[in-house]
């Protein structure tokens, strides 16, 4: 077996603290992170509080897994 079985029990992706405050509710609780849609991976800044959307563009084919290829 190449990938050893994971001993999380979850999967978690980090969600990076963005300078600013929501446009919508004022709080300053702005994460970016990747996000899997119905069109495929987008990277969206959300506001942690109230969950709007600031901003959301187009992602890497497969999310938060780099290939090599994407690189270069």
């Amino acid at each position: 077996m190449t990938h050893p079985r994971p001993t999380e029990p979850t999967l978690r992706v980090e969600r990076e603290r963005v300078p600013g405050a929501c446009p919508e509710c004022g709080e300053s609780e702005l994460r970016r992170y990747p996000v899997l849609a119905e069109d495929g991976w987008c990277d969206v800044v959300k506001c942690g509080h109230c969950l709007h959307s600031v901003s959301r563009e187009r992602g890497p084919r497969l999310g938060p897994i780099r290939l090599l290829s994407d690189l270069v």
